[in-house]
């Protein structure tokens, strides 16, 4: 679970949107993920998902949809929430 600390971060923003935008779940979010390095392996799509299911547990995120869109860059992204 090398890459916690970058499923942790997209949580993070996603919850700090739900509450400014006062909702009260989020149905899905997207994500954009280039070829991000941390503790010398590639952040996958399939351990990030995880790790964001994982963390999300009693949240405003929990069993949320998450589409991870890979890009050919270094960037990891939240760029799209929806929730009511």
């Amino acid at each position: 679970m090398h890459d916690i600390h970058a499923a942790n971060q997209i949580l993070k923003t996603a919850l700090e949107y739900t509450q400014k935008n006062k909702l009260k779940k989020i149905s899905s979010m997207t994500i954009e993920l280039g070829k991000i390095v941390e503790h010398n392996e590639l952040i996958t799509p399939e351990n990030l998902k995880y790790n964001i299911k994982l963390i999300s547990k009693n949240t405003a995120a929990e069993n949320c949809k998450i589409i991870i869109d890979q890009k050919d860059n270094d960037k990891l992204k939240l760029v799209e929430i929806d929730g009511e």
